[in-house]
């Protein structure tokens, strides 16, 4: 997940919500300027990239649903043929 929140700001998040992934915190907005989120007054748009082991993208969902963005995702990962990664 990237956020372009401050570090700090998204371990509170984490911290909060239990999270048991990986942050990115982008408050320079470089990597969601690269990824082309940002709209038209700097904030960026919740969109999911699911990106390979290789790192090449393999698919983006630009149409993210609060929500059901877990669902949607859990299938997605499912149509892609990624399965959950060994701890």
């Amino acid at each position: 997940m990237i956020s372009v929140d401050k570090p700090e700001e998204n371990k509170a998040f984490a911290e909060k919500e239990g999270a048991d992934f990986p942050l990115l915190s982008d408050p320079s907005k470089e990597v969601a300027t690269k990824y082309g989120v940002l709209g038209l007054i700097g904030l960026p748009r919740r969109w999911t990239f699911y990106i390979g082991a290789d790192g090449k993208i393999l698919d983006i969902d630009k149409a993210v649903s609060a929500g059901k963005a877990g669902a949607d995702l859990a299938d997605k990962l499912k149509a892609l043929g990624i399965t959950q990664r060994s701890q």
